[in-house]
C-alpha cells in the first residue's frame, strides 16, 4: 500500500532583501558608514574671500591690540575701538564660511 503524498506547500512572497535584484536593478548593500555625494562640480571660491577673510581678521585684531595699548586717539582704552575690532573679527569668520 503506498502514502499519500502532500502537496507542496505555496511559497510566501517576501521583501528583497538588501544588496539583492528588484526587478532587474542590483541595490547596494546598506551599511553604516556614512559615504559623501560625488560633487558635481568642484567648488572654487572667489580671489577676494580669503582676502577679505584674513584682511579682515588681522585688522580685528590689530585695532584691539592698538585699543589696549593707547596707540589709538582718545583717552586710553575705548569700548567703541573694542567693539570696531570684534565686528572685524566676525566679519572675518562669517567670510571664511564662504570659503571652498
Amino acid at each position: 500500500m503506498a502514502k499519500p503524498v502532500k502537496p507542496p506547500h505555496a511559497k510566501k512572497p517576501t521583501s528583497p532583501k538588501p544588496g539583492g535584484t528588484t526587478s532587474g536593478r542590483v541595490t547596494p548593500k546598506q551599511t553604516a558608514r556614512y559615504t559623501p555625494p560625488i560633487p558635481r562640480s568642484e567648488k572654487v571660491s572667489p580671489k577676494w574671500v580669503p582676502i577679505v577673510m584674513f584682511a579682515s581678521l588681522g585688522l580685528g585684531m590689530l585695532v584691539i591690540l592698538a585699543n589696549y595699548v593707547s596707540l589709538l586717539p582718545g583717552d586710553g582704552p575705548s569700548n567703541m575701538y573694542l567693539l570696531l575690532g570684534l565686528v572685524l573679527i566676525t566679519t572675518g569668520f562669517i567670510t571664511a564660511t564662504k570659503f571652498h
